[in-house]
């Protein structure tokens, strides 16, 4: 309802700012959904085609809708003669249970040639695109003490996490470089942990644009929230298209391709999957071994240097039509290979945060050696330790890798165990160990 006009000479107050609420509260009317009409009575239609006998309740929980939306149209649905009602409960219209017509049977079959999705009416894509302004604009900060437990596990250089802290309450992009097995990924996972223990997030399943429908969720990325009793009497009743979800995390390696950053037509679905990036608006995005993915390095950078820039991506319908889409996630970059010969300067300086993950000296791999040996039960032998640091790494002048310890420590107790004798450290063991772990 629009609200009244101020009298003259009267000043009015300024417009209350839009907050998520807005866009989540329950709607009352199949308008306020803000999707094609026709894009609701075909979801009815394949729910119907697909299972038979509906019951009311069954449309709320498939379709999450209202039920006096639902309820509308069912009525006129029955009015036109394309469904009716196959048994009628004990309690009134909600507790019917409708069936389709031979007429509604021919309207589903083409509802099915249009489209196979069948799952929660889409959100609009305005909608879509305000929430994740709304809630990426101000949200949770990471604390020190909570980067630092974090990655407490971790035998790291003394302030590390005052190299990562930033870029994760900064949530634009990180690029994490250094010698293999150091402990990028393990730094990124803990990264990923954090960014997911900040604020919840409210998504919606899936979002319409150019009279299509463009799924988002992804059961291996979204994770629901669980609200305490408290948080849920708070929230109270809502629009059940959208849910709350702990930030999401995408984290993907070589396997990367060209396609799963654009947005993908089933040919036989007949409806798009959002691409990774768009999962993860709101979350994290991390692109592992960077450098190593099934396309050039430039095809990827000259793809995201537009987004990276300016937080919006742009993603191309099978009509032409191009839509906007927030592009708001911590990009990260991990990689072992050198930086500059893998982008150019130009790209490094749109990526904020460059942290360099180097091997660990000799004093923090004797602290993870160490650290190992208590973890799997093998007795620390400070001589055993010390031959293999002389014979395996400064006289073949190797580097000290953060990722050896745990792994030669592995093969240590595997031959133990073999032999049927407790775990132990000899430097005859440790030749045994680096004989089948070094190539």
């Amino acid at each position: 309802m629009d609200s009244p006009k101020p009298q003259t000479g009267v000043i009015s107050e300024a417009p209350r700012p839009r907050t998520i609420w807005d866009i989540v509260h329950p709607h009352e009317t199949l308008e306020e959904l803000g999707v094609p009409p026709a894009i609701v009575t075909d979801l009815i239609f394949r729910l119907l085609f697909a299972e038979g006998d509906v019951s009311v309740r069954r449309f709320v929980d498939v379709l999450r809708i209202n039920f006096k939306v639902l309820d509308v149209l069912m009525l006129k649905l029955q009015k036109d003669h394309l469904v009716e009602i196959a048994q009628a409960g004990q309690i009134g219209r909600t507790s019917y249970i409708y069936r389709l017509t031979d007429e509604g049977m021919a309207r589903a079959r083409d509802a099915m040639e249009r489209s196979q999705y069948l799952g929660p009416i889409p959100v609009p894509a305005e909608e879509y695109n305000e929430a994740i302004l709304l809630q990426t604009k101000v949200r949770k900060k990471v604390t020190p003490d909570e980067v630092q437990k974090a990655i407490g596990h971790l035998i790291l250089p003394e302030g590390f996490h005052r190299r990562i802290g930033p870029a994760i309450n900064g949530g634009t992009s990180l690029f994490l470089y250094g010698p293999p097995g150091n402990g990028k990924t393990t730094v990124s996972e803990a990264i990923a942990g954090l960014i997911a223990g900040t604020d919840p997030i409210w998504l919606p399943h899936a979002i319409s644009a150019g009279g299509q429908i463009i799924s988002i969720y992804d059961r291996l990325v979204h994770k629901p929230y669980e609200m305490t009793k408290e948080e849920a009497d708070q929230v109270g009743d809502y629009d059940r298209r959208w849910s709350l979800y702990n930030r999401p995390t995408v984290m993907v390696g070589g396997e990367l391709t060209m396609e799963a950053l654009e947005l993908r037509f089933d040919e036989v679905a007949k409806f798009y999957e959002g691409p990774l990036q768009l999962k993860a608006n709101g979350g994290m995005f991390l692109i592992d071994d960077f450098g190593r993915q099934q396309m050039n390095p430039t095809q990827l950078l000259n793809r995201w240097i537009v987004p990276l820039e300016s937080g919006y991506d742009f993603l191309r319908l099978r009509t032409g039509q191009t839509i906007q889409m927030p592009f708001r996630q911590l990009i990260v970059f991990s990689t072992n290979l050198d930086p500059n010969q893998l982008v150019d300067g130009a790209f490094l300086r749109r990526i904020q945060m460059k942290v360099q993950v180097e091997g660990p000296d000799i004093r923090m791999f004797h602290q993870i050696f160490d650290m190992w040996c208590k973890r799997m039960g093998i007795p620390f032998d400070m001589d055993s330790f010390k031959y293999l640091v002389e014979e395996y790494y400064r006289k073949p002048k190797k580097a000290l890798q953060a990722v050896h310890p745990r792994d030669l420590l592995k093969i240590v107790k595997a031959i133990c165990d073999y032999e049927g004798r407790p775990p132990q450290l000899t430097p005859q063991l440790i030749d045994d160990a680096c004989h089948s772990y070094f190539v």
